[in-house]
């Protein structure tokens, strides 16, 4: 399903760019339950409905209910990929991202996902296992402090070129994500080649660390 920030033999996004979203979603809407997997990586014209944006805010005025398809009919669903989804904001996924059965999810390139939008995802997903946020530059380390204690199946995530993340995030997750055997940290300048070993040493059971050009180094360690 996934085709960004995947591990290797991952299938093909079955659903492709902008115009194809509504033919996307109208072909689940017959019947959401069966649905247990979606790919709509890069429709860049993805976004929330107003009235989603409206609600989320927290605001009290009145909002009609969303008409037509929606990810939300979708319980069923197991794998998500939502990777150059660019319009999409924090509010946006705390009103649509609510799986408590969701596996595998994918947010890479989104420009918009803050640490707010991160922390209503792991309470919306809390049984993820694969996680891709690969270019989330905006994602910092306040955020994983709050979001890493939500995933404690998590066994696969991609940080790689996240910019603001620090060892500090190595910390939480160590510490939360127990059963995680593969971290990709690539082009992460904030974290350096000692805080990348002190987290294999915290998680002996990770298989492998991708770290290339963290702190100007170029490693994958791999057991």
């Amino acid at each position: 399903m996934y085709s960004s920030g995947w591990p290797a033999g991952a299938a093909e996004p079955r659903h492709g760019r902008g115009r194809e979203l509504a033919q996307a979603l109208s072909s689940v809407h017959g019947a959401p339950s069966q649905l247990a997997s979606l790919s709509l990586a890069h429709c860049s014209s993805l976004k929330s409905r107003p009235e989603l944006e409206h609600q989320a805010s927290g605001t009290k005025d009145p909002c009609p209910e969303p008409q037509g398809p929606s990810l939300l009919m979708l319980r069923a669903l197991q794998e998500l990929d939502l990777t150059a989804c660019s319009k999409l904001t924090d509010a946006s996924l705390a009103k649509v991202l609510q799986f408590p059965q969701l596996r595998q999810l994918s947010l890479s390139l989104l420009p918009e996902l803050t640490d707010n939008g991160l922390v209503v995802v792991a309470r919306g997903c809390p049984s993820l296992e694969h996680l891709a946020l690969s270019h989330c530059s905006r994602l910092s380390d306040k955020g994983w402090a709050q979001a890493a204690s939500s995933w404690p199946r998590l066994q696969y995530l991609n940080l790689s070129s996240c910019s603001q993340l620090t060892e500090q995030t190595l910390d939480a997750i160590g510490q939360a994500c127990r059963q995680l055997r593969v971290l990709d940290v690539a082009m992460c300048p904030g974290i350096n080649m000692a805080a990348v070993r002190r987290f294999q040493a915290q998680l002996p059971q990770v298989s492998c660390v991708q770290s290339r050009f963290v702190g100007g180094a170029d490693l994958t360690l791999t057991l």
